[in-house]
């Protein structure tokens, strides 16, 4: 009996070992890594007064005692962005937002480039914004081509967007999706696509760049982060 219950508890360590190794293999497979570790803000850096971790989050906050005067950012310092797949989670309540991607830094935690934005009302949700740079690239539900003069043609739609709007859950988690490959870029709400965008403008676009987390100017807000992962591409 006693080699026998032996045997049982070997197959057992034996079939868990195996069952680990797989795991690990798969995550491995889908090459995502995780850049926020859920308690500190190792590998980030925003100016502190306004960035710290709350509930497992990235939380960025402004009140009516301790505005910020322009736009700030938490940046990434784990290296720069170039075709990458971006999967998050975010949570609002007030004011806007957005993820800058394939960005340039600038003095004082400013940062400009393509943004992924969102906001606490529904007309700006999910569309792309250039942040210091060419402005509106493309509206929620557009799949805009810009050619190289800068001009900007609306090709297609991308979603069904009432659908899109229902989905948002106000002051609670959504997940954002951020795909860039060459001068492909689509961004994704709760599974939905809100711009697909072709950039052949080459003296504006960035093929890569830093990754940052806005904190907007205005009324007092909060915004916050989870669950961060890349892949590169």
């Amino acid at each position: 009996m006693r080699y026998y219950t032996l045997g049982l508890i070997l197959t057992a360590f034996l079939m868990n070992a195996v069952a680990g190794q797989q795991a690990v293999l798969a995550a491995d497979e889908d090459g995502f890594k995780s850049l926020f570790d859920g308690k500190t803000l190792e590998g980030w850096e925003g100016k502190p007064q306004f960035w710290s971790v709350r509930d497992g989050a990235i939380a960025g906050q402004t009140t009516a005692e301790n505005p910020t005067k322009g736009n700030t950012f938490i940046v990434w310092r784990g290296g720069k962005l170039g075709d990458f797949e971006l999967r998050l989670k975010f949570r609002l309540v007030g004011g806007n937002s957005g993820i800058q991607y394939r960005s340039v830094e600038m003095d004082d935690f400013v940062v400009g480039g393509y943004q992924a934005d969102f906001e606490a009302g529904d007309r700006y949700n999910g569309i792309l914004y250039e942040e210091r740079g060419r402005g509106i690239l493309a509206l929620r539900n557009q799949k805009v081509v810009i050619e190289e003069d800068g001009t900007k043609k609306v090709v297609g739609t991308t979603c069904d967007e009432d659908a899109l709007v229902a989905s948002i859950k106000k002051e609670d988690w959504n997940e954002y999706v951020i795909i860039a490959k060459g001068n492909h870029l689509v961004q994704k709400i709760n599974g939905f696509v809100t711009v697909e965008v072709t950039d052949n403008q080459e003296s504006k676009r960035r093929m890569e760049g830093v990754l940052a987390l806005q904190l907007h100017a205005g009324p007092p807000m909060l915004v916050q982060f989870k669950d961060i992962q890349l892949k590169s591409l």
